[in-house]
């Protein structure tokens, strides 16, 4: 059985010990936060379009599309949505308590 899973890439600018990167190391990683958002907006996008084709495909009769592969896209391509929402609400409500802050 075929499964993907989207590659998790992590921000640039974050080490893996969750301490913020060297001002160096972000930009010889040649991303910026803006770049590894519309990533992974772009990631969540073509998960859900690979998901309404499989399901498609499934529903039209066609036998290499079966009955897991489509549960197993539709999930993961929801879960992937679901953790995009949460992203942008965790980022509005930084945002709105940033805008909030006495100067």
């Amino acid at each position: 059985m075929d499964v993907r899973f989207p590659a998790f890439r992590p921000l640039s600018g974050v080490t893996g010990t969750g301490a913020p990167a060297a001002p160096g190391q972000a930009a010889n990683s040649g991303g910026s936060f803006s770049g590894a958002l519309k990533d992974a907006l772009q990631d969540v996008s073509r998960l859900q379009e690979d998901s309404s084709a499989l399901q498609r495909r499934f529903l039209a009769g066609d036998e290499s599309a079966s009955l897991e592969r489509t549960m197993m896209a539709m999930q993961q391509s929801q879960l992937a949505f679901q953790s995009a929402v949460t992203v942008r609400n965790r980022l509005v409500s930084a945002y709105t308590e940033i805008m909030n802050m006495p100067v």
